[in-house]
């Protein structure tokens, strides 16, 4: 995650110009010995860039990294702010939840920190008039939109140079501040992943164990949450979002009618990947209404077709 230092080099370079570690260390406060460790990690990220001057000395200038750029437009769109000053990487966390009204214990229990810790990310924005409440729900003001942006910035990249430090090929396909959803293109790279402690197979690879085996056109997709259980809902929502086509639809299905996954369990998963009506939609043939309407989310199997994957499959 950026860190606050980090955050203050990108605020004082963002003009464009170029700076030494010892004119940063004075402009913001910072011994020049942690100023060197910051700009090393900035280089590696390659939110900076550097060119060598005089005796060797280091220049350094940020580049046009999807993250500067976002913070770029938050100073543009809301130069009244000091955000270098205001945002911690806890705040940048929190607010990736408030695109839309959330209750602080919800958001707790998807960082899986506590609600006193959610508060204290929340307060510099509280105390700026910052946040829209609504009734016990908080999420950021229309106008905030740039802020919102720069967070999920920070987010993705702090995702994409974690799995690229082991998988160079990795695309990150879906994301939250402590999860992340990615292919890799390469048989090095899933080895690579399988590894891991931290990585997990999900989407259709997944399937085998659960006692369903399909063919892989390519590599599979893998899922990082550290010390978190990978449940079958968890599965189906990855299958899903790695492809909504019709066939992997119906080998979603499968899956839910073999394990017997409750709706409600499936839907609560769903939100965080705005797959509720597709979920809806999937349960209505799995209770016996194949009459698809016209508006489905999703192109859902026949009855015929889908009596006769569980057939081949041995799904009761």
């Amino acid at each position: 995650m950026l860190t606050k230092a980090g955050l203050a080099v990108i605020d004082a370079l963002s003009t464009g110009r170029e700076a030494t570690a010892a004119e940063l260390a004075t402009e913001i406060e910072y011994s020049q010995v942690h100023l060197y460790d910051v700009l090393d990690e900035l280089l590696e990220a390659g939110l900076l860039a550097e060119r060598r001057g005089p005796n060797n000395q280091r220049w350094v200038h940020v580049t046009d990294h999807p993250v500067v750029e976002a913070y770029r437009t938050l100073q543009s769109e809301l130069d009244h702010v000091e955000w270098a000053d205001l945002l911690s990487p806890a705040t940048l966390r929190v607010c990736w939840y408030l695109d839309e009204p959330r209750r602080v214990s919800e958001i707790a229990a998807r960082l899986e920190i506590t609600r006193q810790g959610v508060h204290k990310a929340l307060s510099p924005l509280k105390h700026r008039a910052m946040l829209s409440p609504s009734g016990p729900e908080y999420a950021l003001s229309e106008d905030l939109s740039p802020l919102l942006a720069f967070a999920r910035a920070v987010v993705r990249h702090e995702h994409r140079a974690r799995v690229r430090a082991l998988a160079p090929s990795a695309t990150l396909e879906w994301c939250d501040p402590k999860r992340a959803l990615i292919r890799v293109q390469t048989a090095a790279d899933t080895e690579a992943l399988e590894a891991a402690s931290d990585w997990q197979l999900t989407g259709l690879a997944r399937f085998a164990a659960y006692g369903l085996q399909f063919f892989l056109a390519g590599e599979p997709a893998f899922w990082y949450a550290p010390d978190e259980e990978l449940t079958p809902a968890d599965v189906v929502c990855h299958t899903l979002v790695l492809d909504s086509g019709s066939r992997r639809v119906s080998y979603a299905m499968l899956l839910i009618e073999k394990l017997d996954i409750d709706q409600e369990t499936l839907t609560e998963t769903a939100q965080w990947y705005e797959l509720e009506s597709t979920v809806a939609a999937m349960y209505r043939p799995l209770e016996g209404a194949f009459d698809v309407s016209d508006d489905s989310p999703v192109v859902l199997p026949s009855e015929a077709e889908f009596m006769a994957l569980k057939e081949q499959y041995e799904v009761s």
